[in-house]
């Protein structure tokens, strides 16, 4: 796997909580709220920066970890489509290491 790859996965679990909202349970702790999220890009980003400037200054730069985000937020909220994103940056262990800035973005995206 190249960096640019484990940067986009590890980034990409930044992403995924950054999505705050409410909703029902799924796979993992937090995928609910993501899943059924309404919080747009320029809210998830302003979230992310107010949290970690550095670590959304990275997100945006690397063109996969940003263009992976943009698309999780650009897909409707609750549908299968943005089910299997979820998925499938859970799959790297490397986005666990942002749980608790994805969960700060998560309780506030909606205030941006």
């Amino acid at each position: 796997m190249t960096f640019s790859t484990k940067m986009a996965a590890g980034l990409g679990g930044l992403a995924l909580a950054a999505m705050a909202g409410s909703g029902i349970a799924s796979a993992a702790p937090g995928d609910a709220v993501i899943l059924n999220s309404t919080c747009t890009y320029p809210q998830v980003i302003a979230a992310a920066q107010a949290q970690d400037p550095v670590a959304t200054a990275a997100l945006q730069k690397d063109p996969a970890a940003n263009g992976f985000l943009q698309g999780l937020v650009a897909s409707p909220p609750g549908s299968p489509e943005r089910q299997q994103k979820i998925n499938f940056v859970r799959s790297f262990p490397q986005a666990a290491q942002f749980n608790g800035l994805i969960m700060s973005v998560a309780t506030s995206c909606n205030n941006y």
